[in-house]
């Protein structure tokens, strides 16, 4: 069975060594960044190793961020990129419409994932998840949304994380993950955040340093007590055909069941 992601590292692209580094560290998703990581004068450079790293299958999925379709590098950047073997795909940031996505869907053919950036963004995050089939995912790039919105708290963001939350599932894709927690020190408060995107309804977050990734394996993967209940739930459904109560008095309806078998999968046991 194949788990659903939980963990994207992401790693600099003009940092071979790193990058290496990365597809053995235990991520679901290695994320190669070509745009905020990367200065100007190393662009050029990233994009020749990526490309060079990527003519050949890797062990793990490795999508590529590129930088910013309507800035000066991210036509080289998909022309560089297109057809190597191991992409298994494209990260577009600062996504503001669902034409940006369209124009890239007809040029590549791998699976494309929009980072909602601004307010712009957000206020066109249906558009955008619904822009085309090869759109497999939306998320945040909250920095900038944060500067964008002039947001102080953290309390600010989660009005736009909703939306996002919301507007991926009515389009049918996963549940967006989290962004990066940026103190790779503060295990404690990515534990913390983490636990509050889940309640959201996230499912797994962005990492840019290996410590933080079983962290977030924790926080998304249920816990035994959810693992049992889920398995109490689906026996008890089973068994009964039809809208039943737990021996608790919990009712169970095909929400409750839905859910359960969500959380199985997640388990691996699904």
């Amino acid at each position: 069975m194949t788990r659903t992601p939980l963990t994207w590292l992401y790693v600099p692209g003009d940092r071979p060594h790193v990058v290496a580094k990365a597809l053995a560290a235990g991520a679901d998703v290695v994320v190669v960044d070509l745009e905020d990581a990367v200065a100007p004068d190393r662009k050029e450079y990233a994009r020749e190793a990526t490309a060079e790293l990527l003519t050949e299958a890797q062990p793990v999925p490795v999508h590529v961020r590129v930088n910013a379709l309507d800035g000066p590098w991210a036509a080289a950047d998909l022309t560089a990129l297109a057809g190597l073997r191991g992409l298994s795909g494209l990260r577009l940031p600062k996504v503001t419409s669902p034409d940006q996505v369209r124009q890239v869907a007809v040029a590549t053919p791998v699976p494309l994932y929009a980072l909602l950036e601004s307010a712009l963004g957000i206020e066109h995050a249906y558009a955008i998840a619904t822009a085309h089939p090869a759109l497999r995912g939306i998320a945040l790039g909250e920095a900038d949304l944060r500067a964008d919105l002039g947001v102080r708290g953290d309390a600010g963001l989660d009005w736009p994380r909703s939306r996002v939350i919301v507007a991926a599932r009515a389009a049918g894709l996963a549940p967006p993950s989290q962004t990066v927690h940026p103190d790779i020190r503060d295990l404690d408060g990515l534990a913390a955040s983490c636990a509050h995107g889940r309640a959201l309804g996230f499912l797994g977050r962005a990492a840019i340093h290996p410590r933080q990734l079983p962290v977030i394996e924790r926080a998304y993967l249920p816990t035994e007590a959810e693992i049992e209940h889920a398995e109490t739930v689906i026996k008890a459904a089973s068994a009964n055909e039809g809208a039943q109560a737990l021996p608790d008095g919990r009712f169970i309806d095909a929400a409750v069941v839905a859910m359960a078998r969500r959380t199985l999968s997640l388990a691996g046991r699904g």
